[in-house]
């Protein structure tokens, strides 16, 4: 049987022209598929039309992944829904992963797809693009050979603080591994105060903002330098933690 390739094309990480951060090769492909498993329609059919296809973005078959558990299990219901998602490859139709922003499989609902499609035999091919993870490694200045990204910390103060004095001392204990989390932007000013509240002056924290933006910034410091930031400067913005032990 002959089967499609499921390609996992990144998306942007805010609004610059497509050109500026996605390799020719990555635009050439994601401009001729017509089948696409997105984390969420709107925003994909936002980049869908930053790209100029030669066919109206409503021509195409654009259907969301089903969302994906903390614990990453799908039940029967989603695995029928993926099969469904993963049917134009198995007809030999190519397909696109899409997600939110930057590359899929990061905090992103698509690895069930790519794992049904190895189990189909169906070829996966990643697309180079923006990853804000990596972007926010490189410029941080820390461990590149120990990292975790943990994605979301909890909301709720106590085991929020909790979370954050688990992750810095394992940090200590990894030969000072980078531990990378995410927040909501409007929550970003919440988690950078519990930071400064709750972890060691010695400790240090990079936050990596709107990557790939005119507005972009990277800044690294011990944890008592961050305590003289104003936290609202984060508020609303994009961005990655790292921390360092």
């Amino acid at each position: 049987m002959t089967t499609g390739t499921l390609y996992l094309v990144p998306n942007l990480l805010g609004a610059v022209a497509p050109e500026t951060v996605l390799p020719t090769q990555t635009l050439d492909i994601a401009r001729r598929l017509t089948h696409w498993a997105v984390e969420t329609p709107k925003p994909a059919r936002a980049f869908l039309k930053t790209l100029a296809l030669s066919r109206p973005v409503a021509e195409l078959d654009i259907r969301p992944l089903p969302p994906l558990p903390p614990d990453g299990s799908v039940n029967a219901v989603e695995a029928e829904a993926l099969t469904a998602l993963l049917a134009p490859c198995l007809a030999g139709a190519d397909l696109g992963i899409l997600t939110d922003a930057g590359c899929p499989g990061f905090a992103d609902p698509g690895a069930p797809l790519v794992a049904l499609a190895h189990r189909y035999g169906v070829p996966v091919k990643p697309l180079v693009g923006p990853s804000s993870l990596l972007l926010a490694l490189m410029a941080a200045g820390m461990n590149g050979q120990r990292f975790t990204f943990h994605g979301y910390l909890p909301i709720a103060e106590e085991a929020r603080g909790q979370t954050l004095r688990r992750l810095e001392q394992e940090s200590r204990q990894q030969q000072r591994a980078t531990q990378i989390f995410i927040e909501t932007p409007y929550r970003n000013a919440a988690l950078l105060t519990a930071i400064i509240r709750v972890l060691h002056p010695d400790s240090r924290l990079c936050v990596a903002a709107d990557l790939t933006l005119p507005s972009e910034s990277a800044v690294t410091r011990p944890i008592r330098e961050w305590r003289h930031v104003n936290t609202a400067n984060y508020q609303k913005r994009p961005a990655i933690f790292l921390l360092q032990g």
